[in-house]
């Protein structure tokens, strides 16, 4: 440990005196490093952290302010809910992410961005759409003909669409 700075010294010269005597004592000899050219990316003021970053395998995203990120999720959402396997599990990561953008609502700070929560069935419905087999054209022939119905319009329409109809009962 150090020693404190004594009460008559002022900064400079005792901070100069430590370093005089760690250089007669040597301890700024074979440090690693010694005679290497500084790291590429060192005319960028941050080149340590995002070196460290790098190092640690740790992305920058943790650096980004809230509203950022969730702008950020916000716009990846329909890539992220494309892999789930259930409607359960989707409307619980929209529900999760909705629940982050309200509370970023309720006390903002870092930057504004416009963000607002996300219209779930809207989400459902594109994750639906996903999900469904491609058509063809010449699909229709590849439909059995049991599954295929001869009349599409329901009892109900085809009651009321003669308003004189009794029903059959």
């Amino acid at each position: 440990m150090t020693e404190r700075k004594p009460a008559k010294l002022d900064f400079e010269s005792w901070i100069d005196k430590q370093i005089r005597e760690a250089t007669a004592r040597g301890e700024f000899e074979n440090l690693p490093g010694a005679g290497k050219p500084i790291p590429r990316g060192s005319d960028d003021e941050n080149w340590w952290l995002k070196g460290y970053l790098r190092k640690e395998g740790v992305s920058g995203d943790a650096l980004l302010p809230p509203s950022l990120l969730l702008r950020r999720d916000i716009e990846r959402l329909p890539e992220t809910v494309r892999d789930l396997n259930s409607e359960r599990e989707v409307r619980e990561t929209v529900r999760e992410l909705n629940k982050r953008v309200v509370d970023w609502l309720r006390l903002p700070h870092g930057p504004y961005v416009r963000i607002a929560p996300v219209d779930t069935e809207e989400i459902i419905e594109q994750w639906r759409a996903e999900r469904r087999p491609k058509r063809s054209a010449g699909t229709s022939a590849s439909i059995p003909s049991s599954v295929t119905r001869t009349n599409t319009t329901s009892w109900w329409r085809r009651l009321f669409r003669n308003p004189n109809a009794a029903p059959n009962n």
